[in-house]
């Protein structure tokens, strides 16, 4: 089935989400405040159309860069392979929708994009934004879904030949109890409908990371969030095999 049928049944599919009261700020483009500068860092990698590969996120893809963490894995495993970062930490799914209505991949049609996004939707509830005017932040696991359903279908029509490795949302957390992790499965749950296998593809390697007993360990993830470099390495390992199938079948 052509992408072009399947978008349409997915737009048709949002108002089985369960109904939310206020506003849903995951689809609603803002602005991050604070990171103009590398926002307008990926708008020039753009311009210049050579990125054949690119991940976009938010801190936890932001991190391939950290040196000690992910930069060096990086450099072995996605460099070659002509690969772009645009993870900016603390982005959430309506800061990637502004910054693709902003300039990026603006004259870039990447063989593959690989997305993670949707942690801080669920993570920064409760918190007064200063990008809505103070207002306490609140994000359900439909609402993000439908953010992420939003991104997909702007990357599609700004990138139409691009395929893209939706991956699900890592775990966070000490164990399987922790409210924000079940969240954040729940949101899997929802996102991985959103594939149709030849566009869009999903995987969640979220298992990879967690002990038999379902704990996480800060071994992993030292702050219960975000990889260090066996994290990474986990990471790396866990989707290498796939993005070069996507990559050769491009």
């Amino acid at each position: 089935m052509k992408l072009r049928f399947i978008l349409p049944l997915l737009t048709l599919a949002l108002p089985l989400f369960a109904a939310e009261s206020g506003p849903n700020y995951a689809t609603q483009p803002v602005l991050h405040p604070g990171t103009e500068k590398r926002h307008e860092s990926f708008n020039e990698i753009s311009k210049k159309g050579e990125a054949e590969l690119v991940f976009l996120g938010d801190s936890i893809t932001h991190g391939w860069e950290s040196a000690g963490r992910g930069r060096e894995i990086w450099e072995k495993h996605w460099a070659p392979l002509k690969a772009a970062n645009f993870g900016i930490g603390g982005d959430r799914t309506e800061h990637v929708l502004w910054r693709l209505e902003h300039g990026n991949f603006d004259g870039l049609q990447p063989k593959l994009i690989v997305l993670m996004i949707g942690t801080n939707n669920t993570g920064h509830q409760g918190r007064p934004q200063k990008e809505l005017d103070g207002a306490v932040y609140s994000c359900s696991a439909e609402q993000t879904a439908a953010g992420i359903k939003a991104i997909l279908e702007k990357l599609h029509a700004k990138c139409p030949k691009s395929k893209v490795l939706l991956l699900g949302i890592f775990p966070r957390g000490a164990d399987s109890s922790d409210k924000m992790r079940l969240q954040n499965e729940a949101t899997n749950t929802l996102i991985q409908k959103f594939a149709d296998g030849q566009r869009v593809h999903y995987l969640d390697i979220g298992k990879k990371f967690l002990e038999p007993d379902g704990t996480l360990s800060k071994e992993i993830m030292p702050d219960l969030l975000h990889p260090n470099a066996k994290g990474y390495q986990i990471w790396a390992d866990s989707i290498e095999t796939k993005v070069r199938e996507l990559l050769a079948a491009h």
